[in-house]
């Protein structure tokens, strides 16, 4: 992966709808050689997927908590893991070190369903205690830095 590549790869984080003709004008590269590195990214899996943002708010979700869950001892995590997908108010989770075995990201309309959340979370799936902070605001960061070397 050279330069040019991590400049596509920024480039697209910011807009990952961009033509590769407006791509090639910001590398100074044809669209064909962009359309050419992108499928390289693609296929080797650098690039895995291009998704949507939403407006969580307009969904009717617009409540969002970071919780940290410590598991039950007797609960297997790839277990816990699996199960999460049925819970829709997560929207992501990550697996961690420290006296937290999980953090997960919840958006709810309000208090109340958050509440139903932390119930199901301890009736069915295995969770022994839930620490939650409620997000106030979200700072948003140049994804791009990510691939800068």
């Amino acid at each position: 992966m050279d330069r040019i590549d991590r400049q596509l790869l920024a480039l697209l984080l910011r807009d990952g709808r961009a033509t590769y003709q407006e791509l090639g004008r910001q590398v100074r590269l044809s669209a064909n050689t962009v359309a050419d590195r992108v499928r390289r990214l693609q296929t080797s899996g650098v690039i895995q997927g291009y998704r949507a943002e939403l407006d969580l708010a307009a969904l009717g979700r617009g409540m969002q908590l970071i919780s940290d869950i410590r598991l039950r001892e007797a609960v297997d995590r790839r277990s816990f893991e699996e199960q999460l997908g049925a819970v829709p108010q997560v929207i992501s989770a990550v697996r961690m070190t420290g006296e937290y075995d999980f953090q997960l990201r919840v958006a709810c309309a309000d208090a109340r369903e958050f509440e139903t959340v932390v119930d199901r979370l301890k009736a069915e799936l295995g969770v022994r205690e839930v620490r939650s902070r409620l997000v106030l605001h979200e700072v948003e960061l140049d994804a791009g830095r990510a691939v800068e070397p």
